[in-house]
This record gives structure tokens, C-alpha cells and sequence, in this order.
């Protein structure tokens, strides 16, 4: 990685993979912009959840994607996600719009929509984005892509943590047919769905700790 130069990374994986964890350490390791598109969605999900819509209704949603304004800030060193002006950043974590989120991604002018801000977003460089089409669709000229994978058994184990963790009630294999589930509907949507792209970078963080697989990544830049 040259000196001057500071690279567009592009990181893709499955729900629980990882993704979102690594990215932001990455991100502030080497002081780049962390850009988390899995939380624009989620925040339109809410939106959406919040206002009562049909999710099945893809005119309806993609309306008030129209109409929605996503942004990230900074507030004390942590990363705030802004719906519409209102911090959200809880909120898009339940686990309610993690069973929905998947329905909206799936919808082509929601997509596009969000896709226009990713793109703006990492036009000046300095950036580490995650998401489950980040290399193949949002940012194909990518410096460096890198797909993270685990097994479902780890992915749910994660997320079943991490509910706990906030104070809810979830049941271990009601959550494991979740995630599979989605991961159904990410592959096997018709817009931009969740696959490797052909010149990424593979990383099983099964059995690796987050700051190994951090390390992974920061040694794949310097070969950039």
C-alpha cells in the first residue's frame, strides 16, 4: 500500500459473519471512514416497520426510501446512524428488524437508492464499506475486496450473544433457521445478491478472533 495513497475497501459476508465488527476496526486502525450500508438498510426497515407499511408492496417501500435521508456522524469517537435526523443506532439492531431488513434489501429502487449514497460516499477514498454486495455491485473497482464467511452454527452463536447481551429473549434454533433464511433470500434475490466476488479476498473467521482476522485484512492491504 503506497504511503500517499488511501484505499477504497470492500468488505461482504453473510449475516453474522462478522462483518460490521471488523470493518470498523479496520476502519479506525487506519483512520478511514466506516461506512456500514447493512445499518442504511436496517434503518429504512425501521422506518418502514415504524410507519406500518406492507414490506411486500415494493412500490410502497421504494416511495419512502425516496424520501429518506441515511447519515453516519461521529459522536464521541463512536459512529452514530442518523434516520431522517434521529439517532437510531439501537434501534436498527432488534430483532425484529433483523428479520425484515432482508425484504427491503431485496427491492431494486431501494437498492438503488442507497446504492447512489455508498457510491458518493466512497468517491473520495479512505474508506472500508461492508454489506453482501460491496465487491460485486456497489464498489467493483474496489483496491481490495475481502469476503468473510463462518458457519452457521458460529454466525447464530454471535447474533444470540449479541441479543443477550441487549436484554433479549431469543431462542438459539429459532434464530439459526433465521439466519439461514436470510441467507436464502440474500443469495437468491434477483438484485445484486449476496456472492464472492471473483478477486476477493476469502477469510473463514470461524475459529479466529476479531482481531485476528483485523490482522488478516491489514496485512492484505499492505500487498495492495
Amino acid at each position: 500500500m503506497g504511503e500517499d495513497k488511501e484505499l477504497v475497501i470492500a468488505i461482504d459476508g453473510p449475516a453474522g459473519a462478522g462483518k460490521s465488527t471488523v470493518a470498523k476496526r479496520v476502519a479506525d486502525t487506519l483512520s478511514y471512514i466506516y461506512i456500514d450500508t447493512g445499518a442504511m438498510y436496517r434503518a429504512l426497515t425501521l422506518k418502514a416497520l415504524k410507519q406500518g407499511l406492507n414490506l411486500a408492496d415494493e412500490d410502497e417501500v421504494a416511495a419512502m426510501a425516496k424520501e429518506t435521508e441515511v447519515k453516519f456522524k461521529k459522536v464521541n469517537e463512536k459512529e452514530k446512524v442518523i434516520l431522517d435526523g434521529v439517532d437510531v443506532t439501537d434501534k436498527i439492531r432488534t430483532n425484529k428488524v433483523s428479520n425484515n431488513v432482508s425484504l427491503v434489501a431485496k427491492i431494486k429502487a431501494v437498492r438503488e437508492r442507497l446504492v447512489k449514497l455508498q457510491r458518493e460516499m466512497a468517491a473520495q477514498g479512505g474508506v472500508v464499506m461492508d454489506g453482501r454486495d460491496i465487491g460485486t455491485v456497489v464498489l467493483p473497482d474496489a483496491d481490495l475486496k475481502v469476503f468473510l464467511n463462518a458457519t452457521v452454527e458460529e454466525r447464530t452463536m454471535r447474533r444470540y450473544e449479541d441479543l443477550k447481551e441487549s436484554g433479549e429473549e431469543v431462542d438459539f434454533e429459532k434464530l439459526k433457521e433465521e439466519i439461514i433464511r436470510r441467507d436464502e433470500i440474500d443469495k437468491n434475490r434477483e438484485v445484486s445478491p449476496l456472492k464472492k466476488a471473483e478477486d476477493a479476498n476469502e477469510v473463514d473467521t470461524t475459529n479466529l478472533s476479531i482481531s485476528e482476522v483485523v490482522e488478516e485484512i491489514l496485512n492484505l492491504c499492505q500487498e495492495v
